[in-house]
């Protein structure tokens, strides 16, 4: 039985302390490594402007602000221009970077006022829509992993600026990673997927003349060779070096759809003129490709050869509904549908 005179039994409170403490140092711990790390990536960024600079490159901001403490570390860009010395470049009202802080290997950037697109020698235009985001991952291995989507993009060329093929998509998506053989990366191979989703082409251009007004998707994949080839430090351009190199796309496979027109496409290989323009095969198995074919007969863009489109659009329609095995040939600078030159070849630089 208790004594109630005895006195009352004080119980430690070190029990209740402790788990605050080690809280406490944790996050200590934590905030000495979140700055610490936060002043590595502002010391790398500057060093590695400089470095661009140097190559050619032209990079302004504003002064970069740095925040996202605890789990978090975000660069914001105000005001910034990207400009390589092929004359190609980005700018935007603002640029946005984030990479978790367990994981800075791992970053993304969104544009979320916007971006404006440098074409050389063609003008500029502004980008809008829903969303612009860029994610590079692996950045210590040779070639890292690299993602970048619109949602919904609208595309406005500025005054005095060449047309762009489209005036709307519902997406566009573009992803590039190191080729895997048996499961391991080979040693100068890159895998490109490139997605346009339900495209509208710009008023009187091609794009709407091939779908009549409707919609164009393109799904491409392909794998580069030559990767480390692809090289911007000059005037010509990434694809330049990479063409002297012997780049090449191979194993190239995708699906076009045009308004009511659809086609199958594969080629084993395509490369790359001095003048930067496609040449190689591309098979296609179609199906009502003569609408597409009349669309651009009709069209108004003076890229197109409407006699030549005229010509193709009757030859398909001779073949009735049924699919047809086509070849489309990038050769001498166009692009020939049987003895048909449609356009000039797709230019890459």
């Amino acid at each position: 039985m208790t004594d109630p005179a005895a006195p009352p039994v004080r119980h430690s409170r070190r029990g209740l302390i402790i788990p605050f403490v080690l809280l406490g140092v944790l996050l200590a711990v934590w905030s000495g490594w979140w700055f610490y790390l936060a002043g590595q990536i502002e010391t790398r960024l500057v060093v590695q402007e400089e470095a661009l600079r140097g190559a050619g490159w032209r990079i302004t901001h504003e002064p970069v602000s740095v925040g996202g403490w605890p789990f978090r570390t975000r660069l914001a860009f105000p005001e910034a221009v990207i400009v390589a010395p092929s004359g190609h470049g980005v700018a935007a009202p603002e640029l946005v970077a984030e990479a978790n802080a367990w994981n800075p290997g791992h970053w993304v950037m969104i544009a979320p006022d916007g971006l404006t697109l440098t074409r050389a020698g063609k003008g500029q235009i502004d980008i809008g829509g829903d969303g612009a985001r860029l994610s590079v991952s692996h950045l210590r291995d040779r070639f890292p992993d690299l993602r970048a989507e619109l949602i919904r993009p609208t595309f406005t060329p500025r005054q005095g600026a060449e047309p762009f093929p489209i005036a709307s998509a519902e997406r566009v998506q573009f992803e590039m990673r190191p080729h895997l053989t048996n499961g391991a990366a080979t040693t100068d191979e890159l895998d490109v997927l490139f997605r346009l989703l339900e495209a509208r082409g710009r008023a009187d251009g091609p794009v709407e003349a091939a779908s009549r007004s409707g919609h164009m998707s393109i799904e491409l994949e392909t794998t580069i060779e030559q990767a480390s080839r692809l090289r911007g430090v000059d005037s010509a351009g990434v694809f330049a070096n990479w063409t002297e190199a012997g780049g090449r796309f191979t194993a190239v496979r995708g699906r076009l759809l045009a308004g009511h027109s659809s086609a199958r496409i594969s080629s084993e290989a395509l490369s790359a003129r001095a003048d930067g323009r496609l040449e190689g095969r591309l098979a296609l198995t179609a199906e009502r490709p003569g609408e597409a074919m009349a669309g651009l007969a009709g069209s108004r863009s003076g890229a197109v050869n409407r006699v030549a489109a005229a010509g193709a659009a009757a030859a398909a329609s001779a073949q009735g509904a049924r699919p047809m095995d086509l070849v489309l040939r990038f050769d001498n600078g166009r692009t020939w549908l049987g003895p048909f030159a449609l356009a000039p070849a797709p230019k890459l630089f």
